[in-house]
């Protein structure tokens, strides 16, 4: 859902603001990656599927106020999403079980830990000063070259290469402080 984030969160602005033809399209776009979403987890044929997404359709609705409009929106989406499952899952004391030799990986990539990555991403990179975080972005995140970057933000090659590194090994510090 990367490549759709910018135009869900454009949409929600929207919504915020009154436009009621956004929100339906941002409730229509919604509806379709939650019914993958929670098919994914009860089941193609699960009839519970569609309930789950009309509440969490409705939770949205509901709760988009509390939205912080300077956050990506799909994280804010798959919680809610993934407090529904839970309720549902603690409704009907269910637990869904699979043989692991079923399983293709040990651990399923979705969009919510992909969303989940990306927010905690952002607020890594949010720590940075303004210059440095531009530079990680453009040569970690963009996949420009230093010579690109260099003509870009007016440093020299050496010193964009010395301020990456710096950065990255600062929030390499980060990441290790806060894990302990």
């Amino acid at each position: 859902m990367s490549d759709v984030e910018p135009r869900l969160k454009a949409l929600m602005l929207l919504s915020l603001g009154g436009d009621g033809a956004a929100e339906t399209v941002l409730l229509r776009t919604l509806a379709s990656a939650l019914r993958r979403y929670f098919a994914r987890r009860l089941g193609e044929a699960a009839a519970e599927v569609e309930d789950l997404v009309q509440d969490t359709l409705i939770a949205i609705h509901t709760k988009r106020h509390t939205f912080d409009t300077h956050q990506p929106l799909t994280p804010w989406v798959y919680a809610i999403a993934r407090y529904r499952l839970a309720d549902h899952f603690r409704r009907g004391r269910s637990r869904r079980e699979a043989p692991l030799d079923a399983a293709e990986e040990p651990v399923a990539a979705d969009d919510f830990e992909a969303a989940e990555a990306r927010q905690d991403l952002a607020r890594l990179l949010a720590a940075l000063p303004a210059r440095q975080r531009r530079l990680v972005e453009d040569v970690k995140l963009a996949g420009r070259s230093i010579e690109e970057t260099s003509a870009r933000s007016g440093m020299s090659g050496s010193a964009v290469k010395v301020a990456v590194h710096r950065a990255v090994s600062a929030l390499a510090k980060r990441v290790r402080d806060a894990n302990g």
